[in-house]
């Protein structure tokens, strides 16, 4: 049974995850946005997704799944490969800018605890700059697998030969329904947990 003190310190928990999430989320599909205005693309400006504001960009399932297993999706920001002068490259280019703003900030609020220890001596500072860490790193190890619909697919469809991409837009047809599968699987979390360790193994 869950006494009073692990069910009020799992709300806690929850509660300080809220803005960490938001935060991981929002960046994420900001960074894909700014990207590709960067490289000649202003669909995100034009469409109001160029915003750090997370109504922008919440997904209710997504941000769902980030709260409870640490791992989840926003809104898409939409992208015009056509304004591109080098579509290939800068289409990499930006599928990889949203999981390298996640690490960014991981990164930073790692540095903030090294540099300023003093501002994380209570427990919920602790907690909080934790669940950020780990969210965006999350986020980011989730959006760099290579499974359509997610950001890491969007670099192998760019290397895959012509007459594979069928099976790559078959594959992203029904890419939730094949994350979820993963997912209830254990397989998703086995694939994540390597680049997970990587990628905290460079932040810290």
């Amino acid at each position: 049974m869950f006494s009073a003190a692990n069910i009020s310190g799992r709300l806690a928990e929850l509660l300080l995850s809220v803005p960490a999430v938001l935060w991981a989320i929002t960046f994420h599909e900001f960074c894909h946005g700014f990207a590709a205005k960067k490289l000649g693309d202003p669909t995100a400006t034009l469409e109001g997704r160029l915003s750090l504001n997370p109504l922008h960009h919440l997904d209710p399932v997504g941000t769902l799944m980030l709260l409870i297993f640490r791992f989840g999706w926003a809104k898409p920001v939409p992208i015009n490969p056509a304004y591109f002068k080098h579509p290939k490259r800068d289409m990499v280019i930006v599928s990889l800018a949203g999981a390298a703003g996640n690490i960014l900030t991981a990164f930073v609020c790692a540095r903030l605890v090294q540099f300023f220890p003093l501002l994380f001596q209570s427990y919920g500072a602790q907690q909080f700059i934790l669940l950020m860490i780990y969210m965006n790193v999350g986020l980011a190890a989730f959006n760099l697998l290579p499974i359509p619909p997610l950001d890491g697919s969007r670099v192998l469809y760019v290397l895959l030969p012509h007459n594979m991409l069928n099976i790559y837009y078959t594959l992203e047809r029904y890419g939730m329904i094949l994350i979820l599968g993963l997912m209830v699987l254990g397989v998703l979390p086995a694939l994540m947990t390597p680049l997970v360790r990587f990628i905290l193994g460079i932040i810290f």
